[in-house]
């Protein structure tokens, strides 16, 4: 699995997120790799008829009809979205939060991808049974110092605790991955894929950045 957050990066404004989800579209199919984008929430609907599964990058505990303002998972699902990031480093939610968004998601049969930043994190909540957990130092985040090189055992430790678990849930490995090394480096360690931001977003050719990490994954 890879997954793309896009964030609220410029790069991306407007129509330029159609440009890059054909982009990831075509690459998934030459490599028969499962690419995943979350889109900055309101250009969500721009692509939600990808070929590529689209995840929001944040969804609230809230409930459908008289409520303002809130992201909510059974109106995503309408829109042919196919799951969401929860608990990621940059909005951070409770634990109770945590808990009632991954049943929801599983209840809807959406995909969810859980963000934890250490190991009593991967703990804790690979209890819960999501998708997938991302494990993703903060203060390795944009740094361009990838947690596969910066912090190697903690991968393979996370990758451990996961795949000893007996249940459905992968681990992602994400912050600072900036080159087709860094992804190798992240299977090696035992991770099932990667969840990427400023490397792919910020660089010059989404091509052959996107080519060059889906390359590493296979």
């Amino acid at each position: 699995m890879f997954v793309i957050n896009c964030k609220n990066y410029e790069e991306i404004a407007g129509d330029k997120i159609i440009k890059f989800v054909k982009t990831a579209e075509k690459i998934s199919k030459k490599y028969k790799v499962k690419i995943a984008i979350s889109p900055p929430q309101h250009l969500i609907g721009l692509v939600a008829n990808s070929t590529i599964p689209i995840l929001a990058q944040h969804i609230d505990v809230s409930k459908v009809g008289s409520t303002t303002g809130f992201v909510i998972p059974e109106l995503l699902k309408k829109s042919k979205v196919k799951g969401s990031l929860i608990n990621h480093s940059e909005h951070r939610i409770s634990s109770k939060n945590i808990e009632k968004l991954v049943i929801k998601l599983s209840e809807l049969k959406m995909i969810s991808i859980l963000c934890v930043k250490d190991i009593a994190e991967v703990k804790k909540y690979v209890k819960l049974n999501p998708d997938y957990i991302a494990i993703e130092p903060p203060e390795l985040i944009g740094s361009g110092k990838a947690v596969s090189k910066e912090k190697p055992e903690l991968i393979a430790k996370a990758a451990s605790i996961v795949n000893n678990s007996k249940n459905k849930t992968k681990l992602l490995c994400g912050a600072g991955i900036v080159s087709g090394e860094d992804v190798a480096k992240a299977i090696e360690l035992g991770s099932k894929g990667i969840l990427v931001a400023s490397g792919i977003i910020k660089a010059k050719d989404w091509d052959k950045v996107i080519s060059e990490f889906s390359k590493a994954l296979v």
